[in-house]
């Protein structure tokens, strides 16, 4: 079935309101690795099958290239003390800066991305926060691939 949107994981929405998992966004740092139209992403899937190189975001599908976009992703930028946390009367979100490879990239069959936490452990190492859907094939050749957020952050939830 491949990509068709962008979701959050509901399972790391329950494992973060139930304390099953003890992220600490003030210090972790999620990473954002890429990924083919191989995978058919589910915000339903379970802690396990959310994290990297599991199920669906195993490192079989990921697109990378050592040295301009690192296979595990890249590390979020732009996430320091709290300040990539916001809410207003009707949603909270989480931001940071926009990410960009080296400057000699070739990634060829890129349709979205993976959001996860590197670190945390529990319920699972690596578990996943969200994925986004580019849209379509996206590409780059000799050239720097750069994910754009949404001005409305990298994840949102409206309340």
């Amino acid at each position: 079935m491949g990509w068709s949107a962008s979701h959050i994981f509901r399972q790391w929405i329950a494992d973060s309101l139930t304390r099953t998992s003890t992220p600490n966004y003030g210090t972790d740092v999620p990473k954002v690795a890429l990924y083919n139209n191989s995978v058919t992403p589910d915000e339903n899937a379970s802690a396990a099958l959310s994290a990297y190189n599991a199920g669906q975001w195993a490192t079989a599908n990921e697109v990378f290239q050592a040295g301009q976009w690192a296979q595990g992703g890249v590390a979020l930028s732009g996430i320091s003390g709290t300040s990539h946390f916001a809410d207003t009367a009707d949603a909270v979100w989480y931001d940071a800066a926009d990410l960009a490879s080296g400057s000699a990239a070739t990634l060829a069959s890129i349709y979205g991305c993976l959001v996860y936490d590197d670190t945390l452990t529990t319920p699972v190492a690596d578990q996943g926060m969200c994925f986004s859907y580019f849209g379509g094939i996206q590409q780059v050749t000799a050239g720097q691939f750069t994910v754009v957020w949404s001005a409305l952050g990298v994840l949102r939830i409206t309340v």
